[in-house]
């Protein structure tokens, strides 16, 4: 009888085998988009991800393109006003609702020739605010026309504090285990440094009670719990982020970790793809092998959590 951990069939944390592009959506769709899509032939499926506060969707060039790599379209969506000015919540939630909407007939043009994208069902997936938003969708803040089949959020964060009455509108956290009703699998990837203040502005990009802890613990089965240690709440963004600004925001407002942001990357992008993998596939050889020993991740990991029912 083969064993319930097999080894790694297909190394999730490294680029994949299919060429990729990025294609710029500026016309047509309800805010510009950036569009991560394999150009080989194939039918694939879809990821709507949502980037974190007052930082601009360019910069997880390296994160997403990692993921297209293994078989995966990515729209990404610009939620900002204007240059870093972010959107205000609610209007950023229904924001997303209407591209998703658009993608039913306004994505097919922007693909590769006898590329296709499979809309049966979405993934959602965000980071920082753009995670709280992707689970705000996914509880029906906002009536889609599109369903969704999986839920990532990447150091989701719900506020500024620990007091729930500061939660960012629109308020999703309840403080009660297992009180989000998704009825999707759902997979929380998280930071050990995101609750520490910077050394900079003292000030906490994650806090307790707000963060990815708290998400996870809200969640119903299936869901899995994913922490890198020792690394900080921007560094799955790329190195080089143009603009004084962007630059700021990437690399001085949140404590950073000390080892390179390419390990973070790919640690993240190979969690996603391995459980995306696993449910929507069902090839588990990856997710398995990863849970029995998360060593095998380019980032230090805590013991991983999942809980199936």
């Amino acid at each position: 009888m083969a064993s319930c951990f097999p080894v790694l069939a297909t190394n999730v944390f490294e680029e994949g085998d299919m060429h990729w592009k990025i294609l710029k959506v500026e016309s047509s769709s309800p805010k510009p988009l950036l569009v991560f899509a394999p150009t080989e032939a194939g039918t694939y499926p879809v990821i709507l991800f949502c980037h974190g506060y007052a930082i601009r969707n360019s910069f997880y060039s390296k994160l997403l393109g990692h993921i297209a790599s293994h078989g995966f379209i990515i729209v990404t969506p610009n939620l900002l006003c204007s240059s870093m000015i972010p959107m205000l919540g609610p209007c950023e939630v229904k924001c997303v609702g209407k591209v998703i909407d658009w993608m039913v007939e306004g994505l097919k043009p922007w693909l590769p020739p006898k590329v296709e994208a499979k809309l049966e069902s979405i993934i959602l997936m965000g980071h920082s605010r753009g995670g709280k938003t992707a689970f705000a969708v996914a509880l029906d803040h906002v009536k889609t026309k599109l369903n969704f089949s999986v839920l990532i959020g990447i150091d989701p964060v719900a506020g500024p504090t620990k007091c729930k009455i500061t939660q960012t509108s629109p308020k999703i956290l309840t403080g009660v285990p297992r009180s989000f009703n998704l009825g999707i699998p759902v997979a929380v990837i998280g930071t050990g440094l995101g609750p520490e203040p910077n050394s900079y502005t003292r000030m906490s990009c994650a806090p307790d009670g707000m963060n990815h802890e708290e998400f996870y613990r809200e969640c119903k089965p299936p869901c899995a719990h994913f922490v890198a240690k020792e690394y900080g709440h921007m560094d799955m963004l790329d190195d080089e982020i143009p603009g004084i600004i962007g630059g700021i925001m990437s690399k001085c407002v949140c404590k950073n970790g000390l080892g390179p942001r390419d390990l973070m990357r790919r640690t993240v992008g190979g969690l996603v793809v391995a459980f995306l993998r696993a449910h929507l596939k069902g090839l588990w050889e990856d997710f398995h092998a990863i849970l029995k020993d998360p060593t095998l991740s380019p980032a230090k990991l805590d013991p991983p959590q999942y809980a199936k029912d």
